[in-house]
């Protein structure tokens, strides 16, 4: 700021300069009556003069009314401001914001492919996991804070309690029956099973439970069965078969009964959560107590809290597993990027259609706070402010005014000379 303004006081000086050696000249060499060589110099230092007068005139009438006379189209700067802000603001919108401007230069950026690189050079991958576990740790510090916590427990409350669950149990299993996706659970299920109950260990609870079935319901059979414990291993092998049997069945056979079953099931269901009264009223009564109940609340606290001291002590950490594990999927990401062409094409093409989707309101938004910030300021110092930006360069104009106006009126003088 102050190298403008002294870089305006000295150009300013000099112009003002030119001016008066002009008119002092021209005083000169009227003085002198005009005979030979002085004659030449009156026409110069005259017309100069003039130059200089006129550019002075047009440069202050810029900023402010020459010698404070309020002469008309006068200070355009100054009472045109509402005017030149509309029009700042319309210009960078239209020509440095325009959606087709944007994402031009946008594609000559390539930006998935200048990221990919970022993320793979040096450490910088280290560096972003660095800010991002700061900025982690930062957002952490402020949910501590007593009043944050309860707002933020109320609004859950408040969210919690205007959720209507049964619903929207209703509306996800009915979205996971289209298309027959619930038998793709009971399949998964059906085969968890199976592979559950073949295993060693689930065979010798299955074969314990057989012989204490025996000893508790027939306990005088029981005195008579040799090997007992191979009778209820044998037994319970094949039960094991058997199941997996009637699983393959079902797996094999989509019109099997069970799955018939399962499907009437689920259909029934979905139409009591959406419909059924009373089984829609036992679920909210369930909800709500089990939000505002002291255990469960505190509880959830206490687990929250404990997550929270236990990521905040690993972001203090010098070996933050946190931080490494976000710089690995960082540098796994940029790498990623880096050899696959599909991917950056496809993060350039999801950037151009951001801009282009939203890029009228983001431009229209900044054109507003540009004309209302420029509206905003004290007339004085916008005028200051614009005379300090162009100012200085605008005294040359006064210089070159000055000169130029004393070769033109030699000029005229000599041709003068030949028409006499």
């Amino acid at each position: 700021m102050d190298n403008k303004k002294n870089m305006l006081v000295r150009n300013k000086t000099i112009a003002t300069g030119l001016m008066i050696a002009a008119a002092i000249l021209f005083v000169v060499a009227r003085t002198q009556k005009g005979h030979g060589a002085w004659e030449w110099i009156a026409a110069f230092s005259e017309a100069a003069m003039v130059g200089a007068l006129a550019d002075w005139f047009a440069v202050v009438a810029l900023f402010r009314h020459p010698l404070g006379i309020p002469i008309p189209h006068t200070a355009i700067i100054k009472n045109k401001k509402e005017a030149i802000a509309g029009n700042l603001a319309g210009f960078i919108r239209d020509k440095f914001l325009a959606p087709e401007t944007l994402t031009a230069k946008l594609r000559e950026y390539n930006p998935a492919e200048r990221l990919s690189a970022y993320l793979v050079s040096g450490n910088n991958a280290d560096a972003l996991a660095k800010g991002l576990s700061r900025a982690l740790s930062d957002s952490l510090d402020f949910i501590d804070d007593d009043r944050v916590q309860k707002l933020l427990l109320a609004a859950l409350c408040n969210r919690i309690e205007n959720f209507d669950l049964s619903s929207s149990a209703g509306t996800l299993l009915d979205t996971l029956r289209n298309g027959n996706r619930h038998q793709i659970v009971l399949d998964e299920m059906l085969s968890r099973f199976a592979s559950w109950i073949s295993t060693p260990e689930a065979q010798v609870k299955l074969a314990n439970s057989i012989d204490n079935l025996v000893k508790k319901e027939y306990p005088l059979l029981s005195q008579f069965i040799p090997n007992r414990d191979q009778f209820s291993k044998g037994a319970g092998e094949k039960i094991v078969r058997s199941i997996n049997e009637y699983i393959q069945n079902v797996s094999i056979d989509p019109e099997h009964k069970l799955r018939q079953s399962f499907d009437s099931t689920v259909t029934d269901f979905i139409v009591r959560l959406k419909s059924d009264q009373l089984l829609r009223t036992q679920i909210e009564t369930i909800k709500l107590e089990a939000v505002h109940d002291t255990f469960i609340s505190d509880y959830v606290r206490n687990l929250g809290n404990d997550l929270k001291a236990w990521v905040c002590n690993d972001l203090k950490r010098p070996d933050s597993k946190i931080r490494e594990k976000a710089a690995e999927a960082i540098k796994g990401f940029g790498r990623t990027l880096a050899k696959n062409r599909e991917l950056k094409d496809s993060l350039n093409e999801h950037l151009e259609t951001l801009v282009i989707n939203y890029g009228d309101t983001v431009r229209t938004a900044i054109a507003k706070h540009i004309s209302e910030t420029v509206q905003e300021w004290e007339t004085d110092d916008y005028v200051s402010e614009i005379e300090l930006s162009i100012g200085s360069d605008l005294q040359f104009i006064r210089m070159n005014g000055t000169l130029v106006g004393g070769m033109i009126g030699l000029l005229l003088h000599a041709v003068g000379l030949l028409l006499h």
